[in-house]
């Protein structure tokens, strides 16, 4: 019994710590790849609790992929390609009141799985929604006709000196609309840290505007 105790008290530290290290977002936006390594440290660890021998070893495969997530981290953050293939991108569903159903086909997503998660959004119909967009964690972000701030595209155009290609076509807009657009500004794409559309202007934010 002592000894069930103590490696409780050890998991339960080190689990923490996991945790700790790998940031701080609540279950419901995590991305397919945390979530596997989330379930696989829980089996990991409940592997390891029963074995009456070896527990640090059984500790170990833990480490590892706790190591492993923390490189795939590093690399989405400094690799836009590489942050889409692990964790995807999100997909315009309704645009402008209209549905995309291609988007939908590529992202399996039916017509009652949309209109189930407009219901959770309080929407009633979809004659209502301006913008629906299935985030990368599978929930559905929706933006009513009757929003504000319904001129404000809701996906960014410039992301981490990265232009968005889908969302600036998305919008009607052209890469040399963007590139004049930056030069009247004196400005290149790799100076930009985010920029939206509101509109027909773009709105930036620049690198030396963040602190990074």
């Amino acid at each position: 019994m002592i000894d069930i105790i103590i490696k409780t008290i050890i998991i339960y530290i080190l689990v923490a710590i996991i945790f700790r290290i790998m940031g701080k977002r609540e279950v419901g936006q995590l991305g397919t790849f945390d979530l596997v390594v989330f379930i696989l440290i829980a089996e990991l660890v409940a592997l390891a609790l029963e074995k009456k021998t070896d527990f640090v070893l059984h500790l170990l495969p833990v480490l590892v992929l706790v190591l492993l997530q923390l490189i795939i981290a590093k690399l989405s953050l400094k690799s836009n390609k590489f942050r889409n293939l692990v964790d995807g991108r999100p997909s315009v569903i309704i645009k402008k009141g209209i549905i995309n159903f291609k988007n939908m086909v590529d992202q399996k997503y039916t017509l009652d799985d949309l209109l189930l998660q407009l219901r959770e959004k309080d929407v009633r119909s979809i004659d209502e929604v301006d913008y629906a967009i299935l985030e990368t964690n599978g929930k559905l972000s929706v933006f009513k006709k009757n929003d504000k701030d319904k001129n404000v595209y809701p996906l960014p155009i410039i992301l981490d000196g990265k232009v968005e290609f889908g969302n600036l076509y998305n919008v009607n807009k052209s890469k040399k609309w963007l590139l004049d657009t930056l030069r009247n500004k004196n400005l290149y794409v790799e100076d930009i840290f985010y920029a939206f559309l509101k509109g027909n202007s773009l709105f930036i934010i620049k690198n030396n505007e963040v602190n990074k």
